[in-house]
């Protein structure tokens, strides 16, 4: 009798170990592959991005001044 309740306990703690084990593997499967779409999602979205142009103009002809009663912009 001894011998079949140590057979069902260790039966059952191997079981509880494979579980956990299958649990882990299981969910570190899941954050690798979300970091995985992210980081594909974050590289594809940075080269679909134009690049900013920095159009200046030699001359500026524009005044623009506050006189306290509101912005005037002389051309």
């Amino acid at each position: 009798m001894q011998n079949i309740r140590s057979f069902f306990v260790i039966a059952t703690a191997i079981a509880l170990l494979a579980a956990a084990a299958l649990l882990t593997a299981s969910l570190t499967i899941a954050f690798m592959g979300t970091l995985a779409i992210l980081s594909i999602g974050k590289m594809l979205s940075s080269k679909l991005k134009p690049v900013p142009v920095r159009a200046k103009n030699k001359q500026s002809d524009m005044r623009v001044w506050n006189d306290g009663r509101g912005t005037i912009i002389d051309m």
